[in-house]
C-alpha cells in the first residue's frame, strides 16, 4: 500500500495580506502563588517577565512545535497579563503580512507563557502530598482572527 501525505499545504497562490490574531488563556493558582507573583518574591525570578519571554519565543518557534504550520515572517507581538485573586490571564496578539493565518502563533504563545508561569510558581501550588490540586490551565482560545482584503 502506498500513501502520500502532504507535508505543508501549498499557499503560493495566496495573496500576502495583513493578518492579526489574538488568543487568551487562564492559569488558576492558589493565593500563595498569587501573593508571591505580586510581591515579586518567586525564587525563580519575575514570573511576568520570564513568562513574556517564553510566550515570545513560542510565537517565533510555532512552526517547529506544530508540524504543518508555515514559518511566518512575524512583524509584531504583544503579551498582556492580568493578575486576579486566584488566576493569571495571558493574552497574546500577533501581527504579520503573509499568505496564511497567525492564530496558531498567538495560541502557542499563550500556552507557553502560562506553562512558564506555572513552572515558576509550582512550589507554591503543591499540597501536602506534592500534588497540584488547585493549578489549572483553562479557557485557551482564539479571541479574534483578522485578515485584510
Amino acid at each position: 500500500m502506498s500513501r502520500e501525505i502532504e507535508g505543508i499545504v501549498d499557499i503560493s497562490h495566496k495573496a500576502t495580506v495583513r493578518r492579526e490574531a489574538v488568543a487568551t488563556g487562564l492559569l488558576k493558582l492558589t493565593n500563595n502563588a498569587i501573593a508571591a507573583i505580586n510581591s515579586k518574591s518567586v525564587e525563580k525570578g519575575d514570573v511576568i517577565e520570564a513568562s513574556t519571554i517564553a510566550a515570545i519565543q513560542a510565537i517565533k518557534d510555532t512552526p517547529r512545535i506544530i508540524p504543518h504550520c508555515h514559518p511566518v515572517p512575524l512583524e509584531g507581538c504583544k503579551v498582556d497579563w492580568e493578575l486576579s485573586d486566584n488566576s493569571l490571564r495571558c493574552t497574546v496578539s500577533v501581527t504579520a503580512q503573509y499568505k496564511t493565518g497567525i492564530e496558531m502563533e498567538a495560541i502557542t504563545g499563550v500556552c507557553a507563557g502560562l506553562l512558564c508561569a506555572l513552572d515558576m510558581v509550582k512550589s507554591y501550588e503543591k499540597d501536602a502530598n506534592g500534588q497540584y490540586p488547585e493549578s489549572e490551565i483553562s479557557g485557551v482560545k482564539i479571541l479574534t482572527k483578522y485578515k485584510s482584503g
